[in-house]
């Protein structure tokens, strides 16, 4: 991870937003760089994730985490924290802006840049803080539709690395 981008909404509006480059400490991947634009030079002075982690960790863990295409997200947060030996839970509860919109916009493109066509928003994509307020404006949208995201609710086995197969324990009610 060479970013991360936090939106917080509370009672439907949007009420903090967050943006740091992070120093992942290894090697860059080309492909990586191309698609974000961040290179190793850019971060060489910036936060570890360790770092960010005592930042980020009470916003973390007072609400629901939310992503597009939320299985690659929580991949990457489960493998900085157990790369770094942070213990924080066993498993977290997400849902995925990406499987919303395939129920809920069946007819609709639902890559994240397709959403914000549809739905208006600006995108500066592949930019944490962008991508982190799009996905915050598209759950938005979706709630105000109507949008049961119970039915969307998944579990992220952090120690696994993996989402929880849903109707097993995996799968919660709040």
């Amino acid at each position: 991870m060479s970013a991360i981008g936090i939106t917080v909404i509370e009672n439907g509006k949007i009420i903090s937003e967050y943006y740091s480059l992070v120093n992942p400490e290894q090697r860059f991947d080309y492909f990586n760089v191309k698609l974000t634009g961040i290179s190793s030079r850019m971060v060489k002075n910036e936060k570890t994730f360790p770092e960010i982690w005592e930042e980020i960790r009470e916003t973390m863990e007072s609400g629901l985490l939310t992503a597009h295409n939320a299985s690659f997200d929580m991949g990457v947060l489960g493998k900085c924290l157990r790369d770094y030996g942070i213990d924080w839970k066993e498993e977290v509860p997400y849902i995925c802006t990406c499987q919303i919109g395939k129920r809920h916009l069946p007819d609709q493109g639902h890559k994240l840049d397709e959403l914000c066509s549809y739905y208006n928003i600006a995108l500066n994509h592949h930019h944490a803080d962008s991508d982190a307020s799009a996905c915050a404006r598209i759950l938005q949208h979706y709630l105000t539709e109507g949008c049961d995201i119970e039915d969307s609710l998944r579990s992220y086995d952090l120690v696994a690395c993996r989402t929880k197969p849903a109707g097993r324990k995996g799968r919660k009610k709040t």
